[in-house]
């Protein structure tokens, strides 16, 4: 155990010397492992960073949620926009026969919004997002409030003038989120409201969707006071039950559709079941594709750098000839000698690895503060960077290793 740990120890030193000792051409040989190394951290840690936000983003829609509109929240250049206006928009009244109609889900809520000013006393804001929304609406979606209080059932009944502020609104227009409960606010078309709650803080969202930050909520029979129901982008949300797959929500959704909106079998559709899940394994499939792209750009820098890793051992074995020779004169086995080269041009790989660990660690802080988004790397991804050091580092030095253990002592200390 000791030898062996002697063995490591020494061979940790000589990378250590070689690399103060020839600082440039070893940082050149290198440079092959930093690149590859940055490459494969930097995308791997940027597509952990961005999945693990999208997942968030698409968790704010609501799990195992169903979306009905008349639209199909799909895009790409042959989007059939011209079919879908033409279909009708969702009904408060559909909701009522869902529920009665499909059993399994758990929550169901309309919602529709629309964009306006809001004003609190000198202050003034354009295009601020109006979310007016059924009572389970927070069931689905992720309304945490920070200050103040959510809507109690009573405010839905009698449709009270009462909001439910997004953090940013109520800093911009009181100060602090914390000044904003209790104040009054004018809306669209003149209405007064009493503002009783301030949404917590979420942040920049990556697709999109629901931002409660620059929004507020009221609610539904609050919001047909302000604008008719077809003009508010009206649509039905249905989230399934524990016991119920999201997969025959659908159907059973579908089927109850089709029985409200009095459909015949041979007529096609008119919504939309947009099952938000389905995005989630779409951009798998994208975060795959670029994963492969990163770690083929990072293959062929680590097989360069293999090279420029077993040139530097190559040269070291030379340079040491003499010193081999001696060790083996002194009753050095083989298998020493192949292991002291091994581990030292694996520390050199682990050398170079943490310099390109090092440059993506600094590189997400840039990144972080420009973007406002934040990168991070994971603690498996920092392992597999040591994993892979050692092996590429194994594999660059077995040919000049094999060399070092297979010389004749009494040739090598004549060397010199």
């Amino acid at each position: 155990m000791i030898r062996s740990f002697r063995i490591i120890w020494t061979s940790l030193k000589m990378a250590l010397q070689e690399f103060r000792s020839n600082k440039l051409r070893t940082f050149l040989s290198l440079l092959g492992i930093i690149i590859g190394i940055f490459c494969i951290i930097s995308v791997l840690s940027t597509i952990s960073s961005l999945q693990q936000a999208i997942d968030n983003d698409l968790k704010a829609f609501g799990n195992k949620t169903i979306y009905i509109d008349k639209w199909q929240y799909t895009g790409g250049p042959d989007y059939p926009w011209w079919k879908f206006v033409k279909r009708p928009a969702p009904k408060f009244d559909e909701l009522r026969l869902l529920r009665m109609k499909v059993p399994g889900a758990s929550h169901f809520a309309f919602e529709m919004d629309t964009q306006d000013n809001v004003e609190a006393g000198d202050n003034s804001l354009s295009g601020v997002t109006y979310y007016g929304v059924t009572e389970e609406f927070d069931k689905i979606q992720q309304v945490i409030v920070s200050d103040g209080r959510y809507f109690q059932q009573g405010d839905f009944d009698r449709g009270e003038p009462l909001v439910v502020m997004g953090f940013r609104i109520a800093e911009r227009l009181f100060g602090r989120s914390q000044w904003a409960v209790g104040q009054t606010v004018k809306l669209r078309g003149g209405k007064y409201a009493t503002v009783v709650g301030v949404v917590e803080k979420q942040g920049q969202s990556i697709i999109g969707g629901w931002d409660f930050d620059n929004a507020i909520v009221v609610t539904y029979n609050f919001m047909r006071q302000m604008i008719r129901q077809e003009n508010g982008n009206p649509k039905l949300l249905v989230q399934a039950g524990p016991n119920l797959p999201i997969d025959a929500l659908t159907d059973e959704l579908k089927g109850a559709m089709r029985s409200i909106r009095k459909l015949s079998p041979t007529e096609e559709d008119n919504f939309a079941l947009n099952n938000i899940d389905t995005f989630a394994k779409q951009l798998e499939s994208v975060f795959s594709g670029i994963n492969i792209g990163g770690w083929f750009i990072a293959g062929i820098s680590l097989l360069v750098g293999m090279f420029g890793v077993a040139n530097i051992m190559f040269v070291t074995v030379r340079e040491r000839t003499s010193q081999i020779g001696l060790k083996k004169a002194i009753g050095a086995k083989r298998g020493m000698i192949m292991t002291e080269f091994l581990l030292e041009s694996a520390f050199l790989c682990i050398i170079g690895g943490m310099i390109g660990l090092g440059s993506v660690w600094g590189l997400t802080f840039v990144i972080s503060g420009i973007f406002h988004f934040h990168v991070f790397i994971p603690i498996g991804i920092v392992l597999l960077t040591v994993i892979l050091c050692l092996l590429i580092g194994v594999l660059s030095g077995i040919f000049p290793a094999f060399k070092a253990a297979r010389m004749n002592p009494v040739v090598a200390i004549r060397s010199n």
